[in-house]
């Protein structure tokens, strides 16, 4: 299908208002500072879409420390890059696994605490531009971790980087204070149609 001249013609116009709008909008958006990001919610996507902001990072040529929390000595496809590549980014995996597996949750509360105190140490180090906390929000829902004094720290954290913090749960007073918080949604999973966890897709 082509357009006529004056389809065209008004085509043009429509998208020269819609740029000289979007330039206005841009112009009054000035600050910029370190954002606390949460990635929350039923739906797959969560760590995912926070490693693909750390490769968006790295890119720019920012420095990312980037602690799982949960999946322990799970093998993932992530956890084996960076490992194989340590100079793009710091990888630590401080978790014992899922607490259906440990079935110890005096275990479960001291990995959470030695991996909180790893993670204030990333935040306040100025080498770190962007720090992914993932699946910290498991811990939190689980309170393997107090998520009040997890919440007076990141209100006081420096604010030269981006934090990252992902996981289904998102406790209010986390979203409270985040500056970007996201809600991946569940609509359609192979799980559920008795597919196993598909390796470079789950994990």
């Amino acid at each position: 299908m082509t357009d006529t001249p004056d389809e065209h013609a008004r085509h043009n116009a429509r998208m020269a208002r819609l740029a000289a709008a979007r330039a206005k909008m841009q112009a009054r958006r000035t600050l910029e500072r370190g954002l606390l990001i949460v990635h929350t919610g039923n739906g797959k996507g969560k760590s995912s879409s926070a490693f693909g902001m750390a490769i968006r990072s790295i890119g720019w040529g920012l420095k990312v420390a980037i602690l799982q929390y949960v999946k322990g000595k799970w093998e993932t496809g992530e956890r084996t890059f960076f490992e194989a590549h340590p100079d793009l980014a710091t990888f630590e995996v401080m978790g014992k696994g899922f607490t259906w597996d440990t079935q110890d949750r005096a275990r479960d509360i001291a990995a959470a605490r030695a991996a909180w105190e790893r993670s204030k140490a990333m935040i306040l180090d100025p080498a770190f531009d962007f720090v992914i906390l993932d699946e910290l929000n498991i811990v939190l829902r689980d309170d393997t971790l107090p998520i009040d004094e997890v919440v007076a720290f990141l209100k006081e954290r420096p604010l030269t980087k981006h934090i990252c913090i992902t996981g289904r749960g998102a406790k209010p007073a986390l979203i409270e204070i985040a500056d970007l918080v996201t809600d991946f949604t569940e609509v359609k999973h192979p799980y559920h149609a008795g597919f196993k966890a598909q390796k470079g897709v789950e994990y």
